[in-house]
């Protein structure tokens, strides 16, 4: 499900993909649930493309985001946007134990457990593994690693 999750720069929240045309895609908020144009020009990131830094290998979001709900037990964060940063370093800490410091920043753990709550509220189920198809891509894949 999170290759129709998206990110779109400069908006909060996430949004859901709706329809996809030759200029544009229509997205649909999961936070109001307003439908809004989002063109090609735009920075669009599919959560299915994001990953996380480590010391090892890159963790895919959908990972993190299984550790987060097993460590809530499926409810919402216990922090908030007002948590100090070390609060955010140590809860990241907990969920995933070999994440690099060096290039993964307070805000980025905010985002991601920002994120999280958004998809717990809209029952969306990230846990579930998708097969991608060039139909759903909604833009084109980016070939950096976000850790957003």
């Amino acid at each position: 499900m999170l290759t129709k999750i998206l990110s779109v720069s400069g908006k909060p929240g996430l949004y859901k993909l709706i329809s996809t045309s030759k200029n544009l895609n229509i997205v649909e908020s999961l936070l109001d649930g307003k439908r809004i144009p989002v063109y090609l020009t735009e920075k669009v990131v599919a959560l299915s493309d994001v990953s996380i830094y480590t010391t090892e290998e890159d963790v895919p979001l959908r990972e993190v985001l299984q550790k987060i709900k097993e460590k809530e037990n499926g409810a919402k964060t216990i922090l908030s946007s007002k948590s100090s940063n070390k609060d955010f370093f140590n809860y990241f800490g907990e969920v995933l134990p070999n994440y690099d410091t060096d290039k993964v920043y307070a805000s980025d753990i905010k985002k991601l457990l920002s994120w999280y709550n958004i998809l717990i509220e809209s029952n969306i189920d990230f846990e579930q593994v998708e097969a991608k198809t060039e139909d759903e891509q909604p833009t084109e894949p980016e070939a950096e690693n976000n850790e957003k």
